[in-house]
């Protein structure tokens, strides 16, 4: 079993970043890849990026690109979403997820992803 633990959220201004990371424990070696997802108030879970733990390929969510980096430190199982230019409709709660399913990242839908973190909020203030 994975466990996830998300840090880094907060109160921001329009126009400024914030870096997320989850840490994963317990059995680490099943993953395949790692993602980061959102949730609004009133809203549906989103998704927002994601990436292969081994071959470091990435896909997001249009509106996020160009703006958003994921990466990972696979030595410290260590995921990171950098946010740059946040503006008010990224104001969520950012759940880190995990998955072993072993197929091309860009197809992973939330269904995959079969352990979650807590979430950390992130708000972006006017």
């Amino acid at each position: 079993q994975v466990h996830l633990a998300e840090s880094g959220g907060g109160l921001v201004q329009a126009g400024g970043s914030l870096r997320l990371s989850c840490t994963a424990s317990g059995r680490t070696v099943s993953i395949y890849a790692m993602g980061w997802f959102r949730q609004a108030p009133g809203k549906e879970r989103e998704f927002v990026a994601s990436i292969s733990w081994g071959g470091g390929n990435t896909n997001y969510k249009d509106s996020v690109k160009g703006r958003f980096t994921i990466s990972r430190d696979n030595a410290e199982n260590t995921l990171y979403l950098q946010m740059n230019s946040l503006n008010a409709e990224d104001t969520a709660v950012y759940y880190c997820a995990a998955s072993a399913t072993r197929a091309p990242i860009q197809i992973l839908g939330a269904k995959a992803f079969d352990a979650w973190g807590q979430g950390t909020l992130v708000i972006v203030s006017l």
